[in-house]
């Protein structure tokens, strides 16, 4: 509920053009983060492991690392309407996130005590929550892109970042979440598995180096063939839109995740 009030005030903010400091949004998200963290601590300790076993555990993970990852950047003063732009996603991954079918009553108990397995987990999603936050500073890239373009009034008022900063930050966070999905990956390599399954073959450890290439396509990308501007931050949005749209199918089909 906080989160979606952070979104409903975003949109004044946005029809207002950003023309005034304003620090409600980041309050509103710090507000849902701190209620977040304790809801995510209760349950940890009420089942005694990692909350990231199932997929509706993983999915507030998933928000989680995001909402921190927007906090901290929210600090900078050029950065400071970030969670405006966060604050849909945030509200959306939330509301999926209460489907019934994802979080099962009954299920088998699930065996998470080893401490590299929850360091696996927690790379992982927080290396998704900087490619969530790289997509919402493209997003805020190409808003600038388009007032330079169509309404430059709107576009100097603004108190958005400069563009050239917003492209260097986006640039940056997917290199973050790049070392970061690259760790996590590496970490669960060296994980228990069930007899038989290969780690390099399995459904969701395929799927992440999928992502894992088309990341590192797009930063090969910038420094090499000069995608950058416009079309590195379509680039971005484009493959967290994939993530997201995947991420949940393929944490259901694999045997690692759900044996």
């Amino acid at each position: 509920m906080v989160y979606g009030a952070c979104m409903v005030h975003a949109v004044f903010l946005w029809r207002k053009g950003f023309r005034q400091h304003d620090h409600a949004s980041f309050f509103l998200l710090l507000a849902g983060f701190l209620l977040h963290t304790s809801a995510m601590a209760a349950r940890g300790f009420s089942l005694e492991r990692c909350p990231v076993n199932n997929l509706f555990e993983a999915t507030i993970f998933l928000a989680w690392a995001l909402v921190i990852a927007c906090l901290i950047v929210s600090l900078l003063p050029l950065l400071r309407f970030v969670s405006a732009f966060a604050s849909p996603v945030l509200f959306a991954i939330g509301v999926f996130a209460l489907m019934p079918s994802l979080d099962p009553p009954h299920g088998p108990k699930p065996e998470f005590s080893e401490g590299l397995k929850s360091l696996h987990a927690a790379l992982i999603l927080l290396a998704y929550g900087a490619f969530g936050l790289a997509s919402v500073a493209a997003v805020m890239f190409l808003t600038q892109q388009h007032d330079l373009k169509f309404n430059k009034l709107k576009a100097v008022l603004s108190l958005l970042p400069p563009i050239q900063r917003l492209e260097i930050v986006t640039g940056r966070l997917v290199l973050v979440g790049f070392v970061l999905l690259t760790l996590g990956l590496y970490a669960g390599g060296h994980l228990p598995r069930p007899e038989g399954v290969l780690y390099w073959k399995e459904t969701k450890v395929v799927w992440s180096g999928l992502l894992w290439a088309l990341y590192l396509g797009l930063l090969v990308g910038r420094w090499r063939f000069a995608l950058t501007g416009r079309r590195f931050a379509c680039g971005v949005i484009g493959v967290f839109a994939f993530l997201l749209l995947t991420f949940w199918g393929t944490n259901l089909l694999s045997t690692l995740h759900h044996p």
